[in-house]
């Protein structure tokens, strides 16, 4: 079963040719269709061909489908925050970690939902409908990544991003029984997301475990000089560190 598979089995499926690419995106589109109306993860699922259309380079997550949360940029795509007040706003350019994320081939299938403007720990304050923990839909995903989480933690998609201002990835990861990284400030470019406090927020991977944790990390971190605060040091192979104790 796909939705159970990491980053890197579902990638070698694609590359021994038991699945296409297709396939792979078919198969989470209508997982979404199925389980999201009640769990509220997505604001929006997008078209399967311009999600294929605006796919890139066979990179290290080529073919892989994630989900974006709703404060991060994407050209031509709504970046609302979950508020009313940016409901029909449309983004002109890409965050850099979305431009890194689809140089490296991963297929944006969606927007996460999130409390509004990033402003709370449940993910029952989006404008657009609250977000339901996917263990126990009478219990909350946290916040306020929780639809990022909670997407990754049904097994909708095998990973998110999320942005972590004062816990938002790393609560909800929690609440959700998955991983998530708050990346050490400076490390991952915010530009291009929708600023809650520019003095703590980060951006950051929501996957099913560690490794898929990593090697999402190696993609979006690393200096980028639309980002004033973005530190300019070499980014390690963070799946090296899986191997120590």
């Amino acid at each position: 079963d796909l939705a159970f598979k990491t980053i890197e089995e579902i990638k070698n499926l694609i590359e021994t040719k038991e699945c296409s690419i297709e396939e792979v995106l078919d198969y989470f589109i209508d997982r979404f269709k199925t389980i999201d109306p009640e769990l509220g993860a997505a604001l929006e699922i997008f078209d399967r061909e311009s999600v294929l259309e605006k796919m890139k380079c066979e990179g290290v997550l080529h073919g892989i489908p994630g989900l974006i949360k709703d404060n991060i940029c994407q050209t031509d795509r709504r970046a609302t925050c979950a508020s009313k007040m940016l409901e029909n706003y449309v983004s002109p350019y890409d965050a850099t970690v979305i431009d890194r994320l689809k140089t490296a081939g991963a297929l944006l299938v969606g927007r996460a939902n999130m409390d509004e403007f990033a402003m709370g720990s449940s993910n029952e304050t989006s404008y657009f409908g609250e977000v339901k923990n996917p263990w126990n839909h009478s219990k909350v995903p946290g916040g306020s990544s929780g639809g990022s989480a909670a997407a990754v933690g049904a097994r909708l998609v095998p990973a998110t991003t999320g942005t972590d201002t004062g816990g938002s990835i790393r609560q909800p990861a929690a609440f959700c029984g998955i991983t998530g990284i708050k990346p050490t400030y400076g490390r991952v470019s915010r530009y291009g997301m929708i600023a809650f406090a520019s003095s703590l927020d980060q951006i950051g991977p929501i996957t099913k475990d560690m490794t898929d944790a990593a090697l999402l990390l190696n993609i979006i971190a690393g200096y980028d000089p639309m980002d004033s605060t973005s530190v300019d040091i070499p980014v390690p192979d963070y799946t090296q560190s899986l191997i120590k104790d």
